[in-house]
């Protein structure tokens, strides 16, 4: 049963992972190919566009993931499996906060988290960067370059380099999207 599985598989994501969204996707990647449900370039496929439409990105993911595997039940299934434990731990977390930091025991756990939920990040980031650039699936695996992204890629650095130089700013994450999907319609094609 498919929506069952959905579900309990988001919700083991969203109980272990911490750090949001960005901190679930090298799990939810790690299931998806696991299970066949989507090919890495799909999975790629999907973080871009659930980066780019509106709401968490772990959310995004788990819905567009449940309705490529089970239509609208599924996405219900894996969005409510991905939420429900974030929200009953804020639910508990928010009743005990102020006594809840007190606690050497959970400030020591917090900071060990962190630099596992960067490494979780960087890990994720090299691994879709080698493989949308170059290809890149696996260690044995062999390069394919592929120029068009490399070159949107560098273009992309340079103008977040401009901005932080001369307008000593990050430049927008839209202003970023929409450009990089205007070269990519641009560079690609229709």
């Amino acid at each position: 049963m498919i929506y069952l599985k959905l579900f309990l598989t988001f919700f083991e994501i969203g109980a272990v992972s911490f750090g949001g969204g960005y901190g679930m996707i090298s799990l939810i990647r790690e299931i998806v190919l696991a299970n066949a449900w989507m090919t890495e370039n799909d999975f790629v496929n999907f973080i871009a566009v659930a980066e780019s439409t509106p709401g968490p990105i772990a959310v995004n993911m788990a819905t567009f993931i449940g309705t490529s595997q089970g239509g609208v039940l599924g996405a219900l299934a894996a969005t409510l499996g991905v939420v429900l434990p974030s929200f009953i731990i804020i639910l508990l977390i928010a009743a005990l906060i102020g006594n809840l930091l007190k606690f050497a025991g959970v400030q020591a756990f917090l900071s060990g988290v962190r630099p596992c939920i960067v490494a979780l990040i960087l890990g994720t980031a090299v691994t879709l960067g080698l493989g949308t650039l170059f290809g890149l699936e696996t260690l044995g695996g062999g390069l394919a370059a592929d120029g068009k992204a490399i070159a949107i890629f560098v273009l992309l650095c340079g103008v977040g380099f401009v901005f932080k130089r001369l307008l000593k700013k990050s430049p927008s994450p839209i202003l970023m999207i929409l450009l990089s999907a205007g070269l990519g319609v641009l560079l690609y094609g229709i």
